[in-house]
């Protein structure tokens, strides 16, 4: 068995292991969400944090971890005689991305319930996670109906099973950590809010700093006990010191003067509701007993406030989390009251000089401040200079996006079987109920009048007696359900010189910005393909990260000639290469364009038959038409005809003008959707 990496031997990420020890010293204060580049020991920490936690009682043989000190009246497994409770280590169970919502929550036996009358209950993940971890890497990449049973269980306490009116009921209060890469795409805010703090971790660009990381992971990786064992003794400190915080939690006192702080801040920086005030409140509290006092001072809030904040300040997905931190200075200067803390701690003590790991830390050169060394402006900020130098035919400075809108919903016609997501029709596990079927593996759905239905003639022949009806396995049917899918949508962009107007080209991209935020809202994954100058270029693959396509499309510059069909050409085989990777995600191309060809040897016909691939396929697409002016050629709508899509001007893409103009996709896609 491999041996866990110590959470004492984590080199630097201050923030992320203070954050992960608060909670253990107060799961009150809802958990963690580590934001960050791979390969920053996100994982790492979090499963180490585990091995750090006090053993918890158990009643014993109990399937749901109750505590016998108070037991759940309504366990499943009970009810439970008063008897020792049994000391065991506390869990971190992992959440995989994949995993099933009966994994989840657990499976009911359907068949026995039905036949018998009996709960035959199997506990999933949130029983095994009860007053333990529970861990999400790349929670960001979860399922939107697992996000939503693990919003309900957070909230409640509780894990309820029902299938066609038999249910169970089990405690599910666990911390939840959840790990994510932001260029993977971002999570929904009512998952975010849920978390209590968040933290940023980068890489240092610290050489001797990077070399001590690669150093012990060397070491841990030839001998994992030998070095465990050179840690064994600082762990144990961090064990104590996590007991010994608990212990005083209780005696901790919240003054007057720090909850005017912390809810002068929480309306300084204008979070919703009032979950940001209690984590703050909790989390300074945990804070001071850490720290070995039971008063809690300036610097807790304002360590507190850098925790609790950041992911709660995001108003839209193109907002990068953060804090302002001058401001929270001057607000905790201006709300500092008598017994709030001494007067003027701005700069922000770590409420242990030896750092959250204990002691063993080898000197450091000075922690990573959290801005990664060697950053840039943005590309799409610009120049001073307005206009770049000519080049490539007269490439022009990128331009700011106008203010983006709500757009009308453009969907893929047909019924798909893709992702969960909330764009076009599809099979799903979730959503309206429309027939039934015979079930593939374990039941998970059951429709109970086609079960009956199916089990009703047989009664005869199997004996029935009394009420019960007699169902076998072969009787049961599985319900088929109609929801949403998330689609995969690729931008195809016209960045040539006859976009190349600055307001024009603002407008445009204010377009594909708001199409963007929709395919955030919608669970899409994006692709943005550019063509310009005499060649197309993939500006970014497909991914969940609108961020990046946000990114991608604000430094985007204009200029050169129009080579459309290369543009086409490299969007089918982004869309060739994604099919193999992911056939079930259907995909719908937006082009921006006006229509213009002029790159390349008879620039009109082949990106006619370029267009014509599109059609061929039976692939969904829209063309939004950029052309303006008083004379106009009407070559996007031409286009459009082409691709066998539907075109849609600037103005007809926001959802408060003409209803109704853009629902389905029509066209020959409609009919040659793969058969397949």
């Amino acid at each position: 068995m491999t041996s866990t990496f110590p959470f004492t031997a984590v080199v630097g990420q201050d923030d992320l292991r203070l954050a992960l020890l608060l909670n253990a010293v107060s799961p009150a204060v809802g958990g963690v969400l580590v934001r960050g580049e791979k390969g920053t020991a996100k994982s790492t920490a979090v499963r180490a944090l585990s091995a750090l936690l006090p053993e918890v009682a158990v009643v014993p043989g109990c399937r749901f971890s109750c505590d016998p000190a108070a037991a759940d009246p309504a366990c499943p497994d009970g009810p439970h005689e008063a008897a020792a409770g049994a000391q065991r280590p506390a869990r971190m169970v992992e959440l995989p991305v994949g995993a099933s919502e009966d994994r989840l929550v657990g499976a009911l036996d359907i068949e026995r319930a039905l036949a018998e009358g009996v709960k035959a209950f199997e506990p999933g993940l949130l029983a095994d996670a009860h007053r333990g971890i529970l861990y999400v890497d790349e929670v960001n990449l979860l399922h939107d109906h697992l996000v939503d049973l693990l919003l309900d269980a957070a909230a409640m306490g509780a894990s309820y099973v029902e299938r066609e009116g038999v249910s169970v009921r089990h405690a599910a209060r666990f911390l939840l950590v959840g790990t994510m890469n932001p260029e993977e795409g971002e999570l929904r805010p009512q998952l975010l809010d849920r978390f209590g703090l968040t933290v940023e971790v980068a890489a240092s660009r610290e050489p001797d700093q990077r070399v001590e990381v690669v150093r012990r992971r060397l070491a841990h990786d030839d001998d994992p006990a030998a070095f465990a064992a050179r840690w064994a003794d600082e762990e144990a400190a961090v064990r104590a010191r996590i007991v010994a915080a608990r212990a005083l939690l209780p005696s901790v006192r919240l003054g007057d003067g720090a909850l005017r702080q912390i809810a002068a801040t929480c309306a300084a920086f204008e979070v919703d509701g009032m979950r940001a005030d209690i984590v703050m409140a909790r989390t300074a509290t945990a804070l001071a007993a850490w720290a070995g006092r039971t008063e809690v001072l300036a610097e807790d809030v304002r360590q507190a406030a850098l925790l609790a904040l950041p992911h709660r300040r995001r108003r839209n997905p193109f907002d990068a989390p953060g804090i302002d931190e001058d401001k929270l200075d001057e607000t905790l200067e201006e709300f500092g009251g008598s017994d709030g803390g001494p007067e003027g701690s701005d700069d922000d003590p770590d409420p242990d000089p030896d750092g959250p790991g204990g002691g063993g830390q080898p000197p450091q050169d000075g922690p990573d401040d959290g801005s990664p060394a060697g950053d840039v402006p943005a590309q799409g900020e610009p120049s001073d200079g307005g206009q770049a130098p000519a080049g490539q035919g007269g490439e022009q400075s990128p331009v700011r996006a106008a203010e983006p809108f709500r757009t009308k919903v453009l969907s893929v016609p047909g019924l798909g079987e893709g992702a969960a997501g909330r764009r076009s029709r599809a099979r799903t596990e979730h959503g309206r109920t429309t027939g039934s079927r015979r079930p593939r593996g374990t039941l998970t759905k059951l429709h109970l009048a086609a079960t009956v239905q199916a089990a009703a003639p047989h009664q005869l022949a199997r004996g029935r007696s009394g009420r019960g009806l007699v169902v076998r396995r072969d009787d049961l049917r599985q319900a088929t359900r109609e929801g949403r899918e998330g689609n995969l949508v690729l931008f195809v962009v016209d960045a040539s010189g006859s976009m190349a107007a600055r307001q024009r080209m603002s407008a445009v991209k204010g377009a594909v910005l708001s199409l963007l935020l929709d395919a955030y809202q919608r669970r899409d994954k994006v692709g943005l393909v550019t063509f310009r100058g005499s060649a197309a270029e993939v500006a970014l693959p497909p991914t969940s990260s609108v961020d990046a396509a946000a990114a991608r499309l604000e430094s985007l510059p204009t200029g050169g000639r129009t080579p459309l069909a290369a543009g086409l050409l490299r969007a089918h085989e982004v869309l060739r290469v994604e099919r193999l990777r992911d056939a079930a995600r259907r995909p719908l191309v937006v082009v921006v364009t006006d229509g213009r060809a002029t790159g390349g040897a008879e620039p009109v016909a082949t990106a006619g038959r370029a267009a014509r691939l599109f059609a061929a396929g039976g692939v969904a697409s829209v063309v939004v038409d950029c052309e303006s002016g008083p004379v106009r050629l009407g070559l996007a709508g031409q286009l459009a005809g082409e691709l066998g899509g539907t075109p849609v001007t600037l103005d007809e893409l926001r959802a408060d003008s003409i209803a109704g103009l853009v629902r389905d996709v029509q066209g020959v896609q409609g009919t040659s959707r793969r058969a397949a």
